[in-house]
């Protein structure tokens, strides 16, 4: 199987949807073989989608980042991640991680018996994600349904055919192995924290180049700093200060790989306004200096 060496990079806008399609209308699903150590820094920066995600761990060890929780997974294990749910994942190392992605509408049409009974209560739940180890029996098979359905991409005839089957295969056994209880009110909070987090992160990628505090940060979701400060930390595990600086530095990493602007220039543009401080910054997040990775990019 070929490693997908096209899709290197998460493109998302400015709350951190990823703006890439995965798949079609006719056939919303997509593969992806991927291998972590090919990505910027082997990391998956955080987005979310609409569509639902099954990451298999081929090899490697992977930490993922999802909404409240940091966990790592092993070769042999896997990971469904629901639908609209923040998640990055990151490896020390080369990890194959082949996983695939699609509308829950494949399963079954929206309008459907089988979608209202038994896709709707699991997607409209509070379950942001489940771990499957392969020491679980119920989740062995969910790993060995994973497994298969990566296989039947390398099917010519039947490849759609065979992964619809295998999907509604997977889907019943989450669904009859998981409790999808919930309370209402837990839900519409985090829906309501996680769309307040996304305003202040629409502010911090479309103001970074200029001098920005916590107070304006907290103002853009009409919170107070303490409760802005508890968002970041609790969805993306930083300060908003923190993530605002490494916004900054990752936008400077793509003006040197992409363009020819001057060291001081690309400071000055990306919200740092003394070029040491910057090289600084840059070198103890990188390790790299701009222009060694500048010249690292241009290999």
């Amino acid at each position: 199987m070929n490693i997908n060496t096209t899709y290197t990079k998460i493109i998302t806008g400015e709350d951190l949807m990823e703006t890439a399609q995965h798949g079609s209308t006719l056939y919303p699903f997509q593969f992806y073989y991927e291998d972590l150590s090919v990505f910027d820094f082997n990391c998956i920066e955080w987005h979310w989608h609409t569509e639902l995600e099954f990451i298999y761990i081929e090899s490697g060890t992977v930490t993922l980042w999802i909404g409240e929780d940091q966990f790592h997974l092993t070769e042999g294990n896997g990971i469904f991640i629901n639908t609209k749910v923040l998640h990055r994942l990151y490896s020390p190392s080369k990890a194959l991680i082949p996983n695939f992605v699609f509308m829950p509408s494949f399963i079954a049409p929206c309008d459907s018996l089988i979608y209202q009974k038994y896709i709707l209560p699991i997607i409209s739940s509070s379950l942001p994600f489940l771990v499957f180890h392969k020491k679980v029996c119920w989740q062995a098979k969910v790993l060995s349904i994973m497994r298969q359905i990566i296989s039947a991409q390398d099917s010519v005839l039947s490849k759609e055919l065979l992964t619809s089957s295998l999907l509604q295969n997977l889907w019943l056994e989450i669904f009859e192995n998981t409790d999808i209880s919930y309370q209402e009110e837990h839900k519409d909070h985090s829906t309501a924290s996680q769309a307040r987090l996304q305003l202040m992160l629409q502010f911090i990628h479309l103001n970074y180049s200029r001098s920005i505090s916590l107070d304006d940060i907290a103002e853009q979701a009409m919170v107070s700093k303490s409760t802005a400060l508890n968002l970041f930390r609790k969805y993306l595990h930083i300060t908003p200060v923190n993530y605002l600086i490494n916004y900054r530095l990752k936008q400077a990493g793509q003006l040197l790989s992409k363009t020819e602007k001057k060291v001081s220039l690309i400071s000055s543009e990306t919200g740092f306004h003394n070029v040491d401080y910057f090289c600084r910054l840059f070198k103890k997040r990188y390790q790299l200096t701009p222009t060694e990775y500048r010249k690292q990019k241009s290999r």
